[in-house]
């Protein structure tokens, strides 16, 4: 009986989780937001019903559910989706980048919190979630049009920035002291990085013969102990776990278990995921949100305004109309389980305690707000290209079609089918 509390706590907050997501998608909602709204209702901070007084008690589920994330997306990274897309493709997604990015971080040194805090929410404000992006796509139907390829794009952009980005963030936010301490624990996230790199590259054979199995028991087991033994040494060596994850991924993903590996633990990246948005929730009070309602007004607008920037921007390099680069800002509007991983990271960093509540909010309001506008643009029309735009620029149908079956499932780290 000493686990008869737990063992209601973790069953309460999957069925509770999963009620609420139930819900949700009777109005096209995505699942994200909804598992940290049930944590928030029925944590500690709120009135009445309480079912965990201890954030903490979720703590090593919650770091399970961050790597099997981070591991899935390393999985469905593919450098020649980067390839195929050219020079344009690049382009595009580094113009989003700048923009968001560059945004987030001016924001951040606007509200005064701090340098560390700037920094963390410059990706806050300039990394998309994928999973709803991908949502989206599916429930709109886009699958095979003008724009939804330069979309994926993005995100693999983003997938790109998004490793680098960890390993410059872990060590400035870790409290290291002087500027030469802060640039060795970055040379030593860089170092570990282009390491795993190199086995990704070069040791895909050795990987694919290693982990090779035809049990499926045997293939979870040891696909699962290999991401989380190795996002347990980046953590030793003070780089993020979310990175050795991420990279263990990779090389498994472009070995020839890699479509089984995809397929076993997408269960488990579902419900573990799940409890990681959870518990985020449980750390939030709602009377916290009344501080930072200003500035979660002020970063939803500033993120409304780049991303159709940003739309425009790349409508223009493809030769797409008005519509279409509204399609493409609002589809990319939402975020989602990358900013609540950068919100988990630095509240055990000890950054700024009003982080948390604004980053739960600005979530809310854009994972709601997103698929909304892309809903209501979407029904406006089919946009149309102008003629500037050739026939070889534009993928086949059926090319979109295999590239998104590929994306389908990674870029829902909830809930299936829904980066």
């Amino acid at each position: 009986m000493g686990h008869a509390d737990s063992l209601l706590a973790l069953g309460g907050a999957f069925l509770a989780a999963a009620v609420l997501a139930r819900l949700g998608n009777r109005f096209g909602l995505p699942t994200i937001p909804l598992f940290t709204l049930a944590g928030i209702l029925l944590g500690p901070h709120t009135p009445g019903l309480v079912l965990v007084r201890d954030s903490h008690d979720f703590e090593m589920l919650s770091a399970l559910g961050l790597v099997l994330l981070l591991f899935y997306l390393g999985l469905e990274f593919h450098v020649d989706d980067l390839k195929n897309g050219g020079r344009r493709l690049l382009l595009a997604g580094g113009s989003y980048l700048v923009l968001n990015v560059g945004a987030g971080l001016a924001f951040g040194f606007g509200l005064g919190w701090g340098a560390r805090e700037a920094l963390v929410l410059a990706g806050v404000l300039g990394i998309s979630s994928s999973a709803i992006v991908t949502k989206i796509l599916i429930d709109l139907g886009r699958i095979g049009r003008p724009g939804t390829k330069i979309v994926l794009g993005v995100i693999v952009v983003e997938d790109i920035f998004l490793a680098l980005y960890l390993a410059v963030l872990q060590p400035v936010i870790s409290g290291a002291q002087g500027g030469l301490e802060i640039a060795w624990q970055v040379a030593k996230a860089f170092g570990f990085l282009l390491l795993l790199a190199t086995a990704a590259r070069y040791g895909t054979r050795l990987v694919a013969r290693l982990i090779h199995v035809r049990d499926d028991e045997l293939l979870v087991i040891s696909f699962l102990g290999a991401a989380v033994f190795v996002a347990g040494v980046s953590e030793y060596l003070g780089v993020a776990d979310a990175i050795g994850a991420f990279m263990v991924g990779l090389i498994l993903g472009a070995t020839p278990s890699g479509p089984r590996i995809r397929r076993l633990v997408h269960p488990l990246r579902d419900a573990f995921a799940a409890i990681f948005f959870f518990a985020f929730g449980l750390a939030i009070d709602p009377g916290d949100f009344a501080a930072v309602a200003l500035p979660v007004a002020v970063a939803v607008v500033l993120t409304l305004a780049m991303n159709i920037a940003a739309g425009l921007v790349v409508a223009r390099l493809y030769g797409y109309r008005v519509r279409e680069a509204l399609l493409i800002a609002t589809t990319l509007l939402a975020r989602g389980e990358f900013a609540l991983i950068l919100a988990a990271m630095a509240a055990n960093a000890g950054l700024d305690s009003r982080l948390s509540p604004f980053i739960a909010g600005y979530v809310l309001v854009l994972a709601v707000l997103g698929p909304l506008a892309a809903g209501r643009v979407h029904s406006g029309g089919e946009p149309e290209e102008k003629g500037a735009a050739t026939t070889d620029d534009r993928a086949p149908a059926e090319e979109l079609k295999q590239s998104e079956e590929r994306k389908e499932e990674v870029r829902a780290p909830v809930t299936a089918p829904d980066r």
